[in-house]
């Protein structure tokens, strides 16, 4: 595979997975690398390998790996720093797959579903954005310039993207043996605001939208679903509510795949998926509660999808009216947050149904 105008840079396979280690230290009573070393019982040079990302973290013996989790946990690390070391492996190897493909590997993007998690951790190569769940993470007092993000060097970003927009296109010409690998590059494209690569972007949108107009499940549903919402975050909303209309709303095997979706996404069903065969089985989440919390946040955090955040939730609520009580100052936040939307003139005739139905709910675990 050759990409014609595109320099290329040094690309260390594990620098997602070792930045996240490094917060991970720094977030216990030992802090320094030397006495970290020290504490593992490793050499210097070995972890400082690790959190460089020169020696992968996923080349780590699994026991090895295992023990230092343990440890780092019980040296005061913060938990949920921990819990992104697996996301963090995966988008290493997601990037390092698309900038240095082997011919005889299937590209991690077709044979896993993968989650909001590494697409945080990816995006944080790509742009400097600080995944959500380290907002709260502050790093220690250093010496020198360090990087304050695992970012990729500009010409291998050039390459990342434009590599990948080949491989969606691959993956398009294989028919449905390409529909996983090509929903998830496509999304991670967008990634990239260029000129160049948003005409791309739209084009390779557009020539897919008339899987939107489909009714119900169907083995395309998951890709209609994420080029709505992909031209939604171009800035294009219609397609998003034709696909609401009519490729979700009153299907109860479409609701059901929804709701799946983002019950795996938003991290409430843990079980790893090879494809997106899951969706299309009874409600998999065990967790309703963090499939709840997840919605209310993503309709106050991301305006571009409101009218999908509004149809989830209603969904999830009509059947779950107990929600509420779990979380009843999430439930009131959010019933104040419902109130205002229902005053904005720019939602739609469903949201607007859908909004007034949602807040009754909300309103009524006070009683």
């Amino acid at each position: 595979m050759v990409v014609k105008g595109v320099a290329r840079g040094r690309v260390t396979a594990g620098t997602i997975a070792g930045f996240v280690l490094r917060i991970a230290r720094e977030s216990t009573s030992v802090g320094t690398q030397a006495g970290m070393a020290e504490t593992m019982r490793v050499d210097l040079a070995t972890w400082q390998g690790w959190e460089t990302g020169r020696r992968p973290l996923a080349n780590v013996k699994a026991g090895t790996l295992l023990h230092v989790r343990r440890r780092l946990l019980a040296l005061g690390a913060d938990p949920h720093v921990l819990d992104l070391l697996d996301p963090a492996m995966d988008a290493d190897r997601v990037i390092t797959a698309t900038i240095d493909p082997d011919a005889n590997d299937l590209h991690p993007l077709a044979s896993w579903v993968h989650t909001r998690d590494t697409a945080h951790m990816i995006a944080w190569a790509l742009n400097g954005t600080v995944p959500p769940a380290l907002a709260h993470t502050g790093g220690t007092g250093r010496r020198g310039p360090v990087a304050k993000a695992p970012i990729l060097s500009v010409p291998d970003r050039g390459m990342f993207f434009a590599y990948l927009r080949e491989t969606a296109e691959s993956a398009l010409r294989a028919g449905d043996d390409g529909l996983l690998l090509y929903r998830q590059a496509l999304y991670l494209c967008s990634y990239d605001r260029g000129p160049e690569a948003t005409s791309w972007m739209v084009h390779a949108l557009h020539g897919r939208r008339h899987l939107i107009s489909a009714s119900g499940w169907t083995p395309h549903w998951a890709t209609a679903r994420s080029t709505a919402a992909a031209l939604a975050r171009l800035g294009d909303r219609q397609p998003l509510l034709d696909f609401i209309d009519r490729g979700l709303a009153g299907d109860d095997s479409a609701e059901i795949a929804n709701l799946n979706y983002w019950a795996y996404w938003l991290g409430s069903t843990r079980e790893p998926q090879a494809d997106d065969g899951f969706m299309r089985h009874g409600l998999t989440t065990t967790e309703p509660v963090r499939l709840f919390r997840g919605l209310a946040t993503g309709l106050q955090q991301a305006p571009a999808y409101r009218d999908l955040y509004v149809h989830s939730l209603w969904a999830l609520l009509i059947t779950n009216r107990w929600l509420p009580l779990a979380d009843p100052v999430l439930a009131d936040r959010l019933a104040v947050h419902t109130a205002r939307l229902l005053d904005h003139e720019g939602i739609s005739p469903r949201a607007r149904r859908e909004l007034s139905a949602v807040h009754y709910v909300l309103r009524g675990h006070r009683t």
